[in-house]
């Protein structure tokens, strides 16, 4: 996901001899109308990627995301099943997660922000979302399958590894759809929210510790995630730790709560903040400004 740096710029005459220190970049907050036109421009960007690029780049973040899996399952296979060392495990649940999100793979859960803020403004774009949707899902699931098949058809992983990653997949599964569903809003909303305050972050460093403390917080309270669990979940069933019939049932409303919580509690919200100050119309008016034969006139 691209992320704005402001350089400030320096005042006419300025020398700019090697000598000179560095430029210093500015470092006032972002308003929201800004971000949103970050996040806008983001959606665009994507939204005009084709099918077979947002494919291969949604199956490279369904295996990253197993990284995730397999940070948390390495401590716990060190450090034990106490309740400190499952905390601390928790601390490497961000792993895929900064590397999907800096690497700007495509991962279906952060679209659920990207996309539909600027369907928001423009409504033609509903239709391209359904479309990205549709390709990145499938091929993040893909990938997290490919992940599990690594894991646990292979012996690149020790056995004592993959068992510690099916027991987390066990662990997903045994919870009924409801709350499965609203686990699901819950990691929703904090992977959007995560995509939203990196689109106003000023650098790498951080959009990583924003990317850190609330994947952190998710790893820690075991949200629902249908990218990042079902590595763990497909690692359980490849193992016959449980039948496949329990995917679907665990799938499903993982995504719907995924989706609720991405578009309604962040994408919404946010929205809410910007559009009384007609940023909406400036995104639509820009779009047709740099491309009037694809935006209109």
């Amino acid at each position: 996901m691209p992320m704005s740096f402001r350089a400030r710029k320096r005042e006419p005459g300025a020398s700019a001899a090697s000598g000179d220190p560095p430029v210093q970049k500015n470092l006032a907050r972002p308003s929201a109308e800004e971000i949103f036109k970050q996040v806008a421009t983001n959606a665009r960007q994507e939204l005009d990627r084709p099918s077979v690029a947002l494919a291969l780049s949604g199956f490279g973040a369904g295996i990253f995301m197993g990284l995730s899996a397999l940070g948390v399952a390495l401590a716990i296979r060190l450090l034990g099943a106490s309740t400190s060392a499952q905390m601390i495990s928790r601390m490497f649940y961000p792993i895929g997660f900064i590397v999907v999100i800096l690497g700007r793979s495509q991962l279906f859960t952060e679209n659920t922000l990207y996309p539909i803020a600027l369907v928001l403004a423009e409504k033609r774009q509903f239709w391209n979302t359904m479309r990205l949707w549709s390709v990145v899902l499938p091929a993040n699931m893909f990938g997290a399958f490919a992940f599990a098949c690594l894991a646990a058809r292979t012996s690149g992983i020790e056995s004592g590894t993959v068992t510690a990653v099916s027991r987390l997949g066990a662990a997903a599964l045994a919870h009924p759809s409801a709350h499965i569903f609203w686990s699901g809003v819950v990691g929703g909303w904090l992977i959007a929210l995560a995509a939203w305050l990196v689109s106003g972050s000023h650098s790498i460093t951080g959009s990583v510790m924003v990317i850190w403390m609330l994947t952190f917080v998710m790893g820690l309270g075991n949200f629902a995630h249908c990218v990042a669990s079902s590595c763990e979940i497909f690692v359980t069933l490849l193992a016959h730790q449980a039948p496949w019939t329990e995917f679907p049932r665990w799938f499903f409303p993982a995504v719907a709560g995924n989706i609720c919580g991405g578009v309604g509690l962040v994408t919404i919200l946010e929205y809410g903040q910007v559009m009384h100050g007609k940023v909406v119309e400036d995104v639509a008016r820009e779009a047709r400004r740099t491309d009037p034969a694809k935006y209109g006139s």
